[in-house]
């Protein structure tokens, strides 16, 4: 199983992913752009928009219909922020053509032209969104921006990142921000909205027990939406190494206060690699670090000193970042914070045994096994590849380079991981 590509037109890829495996076919779509203040809040408020409706399809209830006779097909959208990249998802699932009873109708081909009718002709009136969905999700998008709180250990996670990164497209919030919404006119909105599907990157994403690429080439090609777009020199920030600057000698403390009943401790760490193929290691000096319930952090911060409820670290490789996440009694703080920096000391240290390497590999491998399980997740996977501009490594290639990392490996990157900022969470 593999992601074949081909050239739509300069900029635009199509991605095929023949399966038998599953008994839906799903069709994605992905524009990436340049992650920047200006435009973050916009770009959030017309993924919402584009949800509403198109010009064939004028109401969320038409659309509704029309997944429905396409025998309970379902749609999904959303934003995400990859990198120093925004990036609008789209999503169509719909059942594989041989369990459809007495039709020749071809469900790829619905559902790959109903994508585009969504994403490339929105409903307008006088070349401006429509204004009571304008208005609508201008509020919807303001209730997005201000609920971020309620989720306090991803609102911590948020923070963190936002300090860690204030000086970089990366550490903005991925919906903008509320003081941005009132700002926006809507007729200048559409016109933006023009300009960024002629300028980004858009992957288009086809799984499932689906015709040769070359059929679903020639549909897109001969498709009256996707026709309107250009070749371009896309504009989105393609993922590289980037060496980081700062020293264990001018870590970040940052504070802040809220009603809060437990405290959200999150340290952002830097790791200083300098090519891809060292990511493999930090993925496996994670999994010992906090990745998994065997790890230093869950056993060490949770489990034996009672510091935590949770304990745990993840790998940001898109920008080469790792993230301690510990949820504790405010009153621990100092104490938290001294065993978290314990164990970051002893993986330099070397003071993990090769149990705790091979661990850490089998849920690793056992992690990666779950790429095959979904659709979505296999089309992340390669997504994630295509972003970071990088050679396309398989699953299998993907099991083989993480069980080939050593532990002297693992020591040498802990020794260039250095903390960077520590965010705490407490109450007023």
């Amino acid at each position: 199983m593999q992601d074949t590509k081909t050239q739509i037109k300069k900029g635009i890829t199509l991605h095929t992913i023949k399966t038998n495996k599953f008994k839906t076919n799903l069709v994605a779509m992905f524009l990436t752009t340049n992650l920047t203040q200006e435009n973050a809040t916009k770009n959030a408020l017309i993924s919402l928009l584009l949800r509403r409706g198109t010009k064939n399809i004028p109401t969320q209830d038409e659309l509704s219909k029309k997944l429905e006779e396409m025998y309970g097909a379902s749609f999904d959208c959303g934003l995400d922020k990859i990198g120093n990249n925004q990036v609008f998802k789209f999503y169509i699932e719909t059942i594989n053509d041989e369990f459809i009873p007495q039709s020749n109708e071809e469900m790829w081909k619905t559902s790959l032209k109903l994508m585009l009718e969504i994403v490339l002709n929105p409903y307008e009136e006088n070349k401006a969104f429509k204004k009571e969905y304008f208005e609508q999700e201008k509020n919807t998008l303001t209730q997005l921006i201000e609920g971020r709180k309620d989720n306090k250990a991803q609102y911590a996670l948020n923070r963190c990142i936002e300090e860690m990164y204030k000086d970089e497209p990366f550490g903005i919030y991925k919906y903008g921000k509320v003081e941005d919404i009132e700002k926006i006119n809507n007729n200048e909105l559409y016109d933006y909205y023009n300009q960024l599907v002629q300028n980004c990157k858009i992957d288009i994403y086809v799984s499932g027990n689906i015709p040769e690429e070359e059929q679903i080439k020639e549909l897109i090609n001969k498709d009256e939406n996707a026709k309107k777009l250009n070749e371009r020199e896309s504009k989105y920030n393609p993922i590289k190494i980037e060496e980081k600057k700062k020293t264990e000698n001018n870590e970040n403390i940052v504070e802040e206060a809220m009603e809060v009943t437990q405290g959200k401790l999150v340290l952002g760490l830097n790791v200083n690699i300098k090519d891809e193929e060292e990511k493999y290691k930090v993925i496996v000096y994670n999994a010992i670090l906090g990745g998994s319930a065997n790890s230093k952090m869950f056993q060490n911060v949770r489990e034996k000193a009672h510091l935590a409820y949770v304990a745990s670290s993840s790998y940001m490789r898109h920008k080469n970042t790792i993230f301690i996440n510990s949820g504790i009694e405010i009153a621990n703080y100092e104490k938290a914070l001294k065993i978290i920096r314990e164990q970051i000391k002893e993986m330099e240290d070397g003071k993990f045994t090769e149990e705790d390497l091979k661990e850490a590999k089998k849920v690793i491998t056992e992690g990666i096994k779950t790429i095959y399980d979904e659709q979505d997740t296999q089309i992340t996977y390669y997504f994630g590849q295509e972003v970071a501009n990088q050679k396309e490594i398989s699953v299998e290639e993907y099991m083989k380079k993480i069980e080939e990392v050593t532990r002297e490996e693992v020591i040498q990157i802990a020794k260039s991981i250095k903390i960077d900022t520590i965010y705490f969470l407490k109450n007023n």
